[in-house]
């Protein structure tokens, strides 16, 4: 069963390509991606990296996590599952109106 695995502050400059290479002198890569910002198209500093089973996995944690990758030290960990962020993008302050309300002087 594959694993995935979180890998953080990675140099804007990185790649798929240049990702999964990282990884695969530590077992089968089923996939690598660096996650890009919708508006600028450009690197978030994260990704994701599909090892084929845990054990290469973890071996690649062993490796990596804490490893300098030009000039910054990777995280590497266990993915998390995805939380569901609901759908609701209603942020905001509620019904707050502004200035001074009620009350007399």
């Amino acid at each position: 069963m594959s694993k995935k695995l979180y890998v953080g502050n990675l140099a804007y400059s990185v790649t798929d390509s240049a990702l999964e290479a990282m990884f695969t002198a530590h077992g089968t890569v089923q996939s690598a991606q660096v996650i890009m910002d919708r508006e600028t198209g450009r690197s978030k500093g994260f990704g994701f990296v599909e090892m084929s089973n845990d054990q290469e996995a973890q071996n690649a944690i062993k490796a990596l996590n804490g490893q300098q990758n030009d000039g910054r030290a990777l995280t590497v960990n266990e993915a998390k599952p995805r939380e569901d962020r609901g759908g609701s993008r209603s942020g905001g302050y509620g019904n707050r109106s502004g200035g001074r309300s009620g009350g007399r002087y």
